[in-house]
């Protein structure tokens, strides 16, 4: 069963929820084959109901201990831009849309959104563009998100103070 995992990580970001589960983007959702979709809610004021959404299988939670298996599960994680859900999606290998939040003031979270689709491992939208974008996305541009070498950075650091 094709399943869309949604994640606000440990903020409110209600706008997403409401966007993810309206009914014009559920079948547009629906429309690319997603039969399944999971809200990872957080501190927000709104956890849709199983039965809100009666085109696909709606599961909603605030907070778990871990949301690895639910990426894992996952044929597309949106998410918002935080920096810790981003790396681990990207980290698991799938394709990611970042929903960035438009409300926030001096957003960083635009920055790195805009960075790693400029490097083609995410597309990103915001809460108004959501629906057209999951619409018209090309997954198969995205390219895998490389993990990051820690040693090669230790031995910069090494050598440039002088250590080694």
């Amino acid at each position: 069963m094709k399943t869309v995992f949604v994640t606000v990580g440990t903020t409110s970001f209600d706008d997403l929820i409401e966007g993810v589960t309206c009914p014009e983007t559920v079948q547009v959702l629906k429309a690319r084959g997603y039969e399944r979709l999971v809200l990872q809610a957080g501190r927000g004021s709104i956890l849709p109901a199983a039965d809100s959404c009666p085109h696909v299988r709606l599961e909603a939670y605030r907070f778990k201990d871990s949301i690895a298996d639910d990426i894992q599960q996952a044929d597309l994680v949106i998410s918002h831009a935080g920096a810790g859900s981003c790396l681990e999606a990207l980290g698991a290998g799938k394709p990611l849309l970042v929903v960035v939040n438009d409300k926030l003031m001096n957003n960083h979270q635009l920055e790195m959104a805009t960075q790693l689709h400029m490097d083609s491992h995410l597309l990103y939208c915001t809460c108004s563009t959501l629906t057209e974008t999951l619409r018209t996305m090309d997954l198969s541009v995205l390219r895998p998100f490389l993990p990051g070498q820690p040693k090669n950075f230790a031995n910069f650091l090494d050598k440039a103070l002088g250590v080694q």
